[in-house]
């Protein structure tokens, strides 16, 4: 499978680009508002420490991406591909957090689009973990034809375990 986790895509609203180490005062500066966390399990990681531990483990990823506004070129959030499974023909797409000067305006949808759109040439399956309180992030999931399939206990790259919703989306046939 030629599955590139680290390519640059586009489309006319959003590029992505892969995460780079230096990238990380210009990504914090979105994180850094406590509001983009209200609903996520981990609702401190706003906090410089605990974002810092975030994003170390987005670059040991290998497939997390800095996520810019195509017109104005500033960095609006991230997200990743992670959890590639050749053998269940899947991978996982997650970790996407977008400021709050980005939301409702369909940045959030045109990143899945782009990421799953790439995707479906190597894989069947999509699978996104969303945790069981951010109702934000799991109606958006539902609004790109996502189904709820189960649960999963998670911890975060030292983070404490939080449970989180299982979806899936299919590959169109």
């Amino acid at each position: 499978m030629n599955f590139d986790l680290q390519l640059t895509l586009e489309n006319e609203l959003i590029k992505i680009v892969p995460l780079q180490e230096d990238d990380f005062e210009k990504l914090y500066k979105v994180a850094s508002d406590p509001l983009v966390w209200e609903q996520h399990p981990n609702k401190n990681r706003y906090q410089r420490e605990v974002f810092q531990n975030f994003f170390k483990g987005a670059m040991e990823s290998k497939g997390a991406f800095l996520v810019t506004e195509k017109e104005t070129g500033n960095v609006i959030g991230s997200s990743r591909y992670y959890e590639l499974d050749e053998e269940n023909n899947s991978v996982a797409v997650g970790y996407t957090f977008i400021g709050r000067d980005y939301w409702g305006k369909g940045h959030n949808k045109a990143l899945k689009k782009l990421m799953f759109d790439y995707a479906f040439q190597f894989v069947d399956k999509i699978i996104l973990h969303i945790g069981e309180t951010n109702f934000r992030s799991q109606k958006a999931t539902e609004k790109l034809g996502a189904k709820k399939t189960g649960t999963l206990d998670v911890a975060y790259y030292g983070e404490p375990v939080k449970t989180n919703f299982v979806y899936q989306v299919d590959k169109p046939a």
